[in-house]
């Protein structure tokens, strides 16, 4: 059994996870109609993100091309270290490269999708070159409609 250290937290159960509908989609993404969904589909989520995310049904709301990372990263409010956070595109990124990021990279982020991660120094922890999507769905948790959840891949959506 692998042992966790008592001072990182894992995506896998990121509950801890205060959702950010506020931020908005960086300027310079492109939007494409080339991914599985388009705009309006409405899927079901496979991931759990967030608490009450898993099995939610949703609405897709933006898709992008572009590059998506998973990052671990000491957030600047001095939370916990965060393990595996998925997804930080390369957008939301400083200085980013239009050819990517690598496996391993050292990088600053700009993305505020929680408390604590803009400004984070974060290391790239995986690399997928792929479309990601944007989506209102209603928190399996609470009830609550949650709006503008960035960001989700194709393998965690399913068509309803």
């Amino acid at each position: 059994m692998m042992k966790k250290d008592k001072d990182t937290n894992d995506q896998k159960s990121e509950s801890h996870m205060k959702h950010n509908d506020e931020s908005k989609v960086p300027e310079d993404m492109t939007s494409t109609n080339e991914g599985e969904f388009k705009v309006g589909d409405k899927v079901t989520i496979t991931a759990g993100h967030m608490l009450g995310m898993k099995g939610a049904e949703a609405t897709v709301k933006g898709a992008y091309k572009t590059y998506a990372y998973v990052v671990s990263y000491k957030p600047t409010n001095g939370n916990e270290k965060v393990n595996n956070h998925k997804w930080v595109v390369n957008e939301e990124i400083k200085d980013a490269p239009k050819d990517g990021f690598s496996k391993g990279d050292t990088v600053k982020l700009e993305a505020s999708h929680m408390s604590g991660m803009k400004g984070a120094t974060a290391n790239i922890d995986n690399v997928e070159k792929t479309t990601v999507y944007v989506v209102d769905y209603k928190s399996k948790d609470n009830g609550k409609i949650i709006k503008n959840h960035k960001w989700m891949t194709g393998n965690e959506l399913k068509a309803r």
